[in-house]
């Protein structure tokens, strides 16, 4: 698995120079607040970025035409919604600026990182925790203190979300557009009663429902396991189960892999990857071929982010809801109920530090971080955003949203996405392990050993 992940790496290196220009053009065409956690020594890097900050206004004010190229999701409704929102309003706020866009590569990271190290950083890119905390080593990621201040992005943060604009250093280095979110296990209700099966509670009640949709040709749970984050987030509702801390745990270094709870929980994994519950070829399916195959009825379930609602709702309506990760035992799985896979992070839109128009990018990345949560609150009736936007939904929230929200006051416990984990040699570790034991190539009892050798 490690030399399929370096020969990756060096076909990701020969790629990046034709992706760089491949990108499909876009022309731009409160709640009581606490005090920030930043931090109160300035470093000469930060005065020297705030300075370039200071310079927007001349940049701006020269009314020249300035093309930002900018890397982020471009790939269905829940990512395109937002995106072509924010360029409809910087056309307005920003008339002599246009972007370039450069669809993000579904690919955790690894093209972001190889156009960095070729010197082709877009002016502005979405960056996660994993790419914050790589980029802030090698000074390829601009700090954005001054610009949250002055545009009173700090100021819109609710308290709740106001840890995830801070790095580990107290610096900000992404504007971030989503709150907590969570991993749900979705499921096509009209699939489990045309045949006869209740929502597994147990791993038992699991199991006899892989065995009935198999017979009948149908893929239990599609997973589109081509990214690492989809596998890891596969073992950690599993892993909550026998330990609450999940996958988060493992990365602050609170919990080890080798403890019983995950031992146990890679045990399950591979149990059900053993009974059928993905598809054959689970890890080299991508997210469209995944979510197609659950909304036209080929699979019953189905492992993404709460963000899958809206999509969901329009394809199958009344048919589709979410479940309780199922658990060991009828007392394990209510008392599971309040711990939840998923949680926030200090990712979002980053700034390159040597873009041209550094200053100008910082400003315009804030500005479309704030009209992501206006577009998701509006037209993906999605409230778990970063701001207070002051914006309604333009309708109803789905039945599902509005199950979750009634959900969220219950939950005493959430992980982290792979995107949010702060330790990259774990992060590289669990993503690339747990594809190797969903695709049945990696045993428990490798998978534990793996990692841990990987950690020592």
């Amino acid at each position: 698995m490690k030399k399929k992940i370096l020969s990756s790496l060096m076909c990701m290196t020969l790629a990046a120079s034709s992706l760089i220009g491949c990108g499909n053009a876009a022309s731009t065409e409160t709640p009581a607040q606490t005090d920030t956690p930043a931090a109160e020594t300035t470093t000469e890097e930060t005065k020297a970025e705030d300075t370039k900050t200071a310079d927007t206004a001349s940049d701006t004010a020269s009314g020249d035409k300035v093309t930002l190229s900018i890397y982020t999701q471009y790939a269905d409704d829940d990512t395109k919604v937002p995106y072509d929102y924010a360029v409809e309003q910087l056309k307005e706020a920003y008339p002599n600026v246009e972007l370039n866009l450069i669809v993000q590569a579904q690919d955790d990271g690894q093209t972001l990182k190889t156009l960095a190290a070729t010197g082709q950083l877009p002016d502005i890119y979405q960056a996660s925790t994993d790419i914050i905390n790589t980029f802030r080593e090698s000074n390829q990621i601009m700090v954005l203190n001054d610009v949250a201040k002055s545009t009173g992005f700090l100021d819109k943060l609710y308290d709740a979300n106001k840890d995830l604009a801070y790095a580990e250093d107290g610096n900000i280095y992404a504007f971030p557009f989503s709150g907590q979110e969570y991993v749900l296990w979705y499921y096509n209700k009209a699939l489990f009663k045309d045949n006869g099966l209740e929502v597994p509670q147990t791993y038992d009640d699991l199991l006899k429902c892989i065995e009935t949709f198999k017979a009948k040709d149908i893929t239990p749970l599609a997973l589109f396991g081509q990214e690492g984050w989809n596998t890891a987030a596969a073992y950690d509702v599993i892993a909550t189960r026998y330990a609450a801390g999940g996958i988060k745990a493992l990365d602050e270094g609170s919990a080890k892999v080798s403890d019983e709870g995950y031992v146990k929980a890679a045990k399950k994994l591979e149990e059900l990857v053993a009974a059928g519950l993905f598809q054959n070829d689970a890890t080299t399916t991508n997210y469209d071929q995944a979510s197609e195959k659950f909304l036209s009825g080929q699979a019953a379930m189905f492992i993404n982010g709460q963000w899958y609602i809206e999509d969901a709702t329009k394809a199958l309506g009344d048919d589709v809801d979410w479940m309780f990760y199922p658990a060991e035992d009828a007392a394990s799985y209510e008392a599971g109920k309040s711990a939840f896979s998923g949680g926030g992070s200090a990712s979002g839109f980053a700034v390159n530090p040597d873009s041209a128009n550094a200053a100008l990018a910082a400003e315009v990345a804030e500005f479309i971080t704030e009209k992501y949560c206006e577009a998701k609150v509006m037209y993906r009736h999605n409230p778990l955003v970063a701001i207070d936007t002051g914006k309604e939904p333009d309708s109803e929230y789905p039945a599902m949203m509005k199950k979750l929200s009634d959900t969220l006051p219950s939950i005493t416990s959430t992980t982290k996405f792979t995107w949010g984990l702060t330790n990259s040699t774990f992060n590289d570790a669990i993503q690339s392990e747990s594809q190797g034991l969903v695709s049945g190539q990696f045993t428990a009892d490798e998978f534990v050993q793996d990692i841990e050798d990987t950690m020592d």
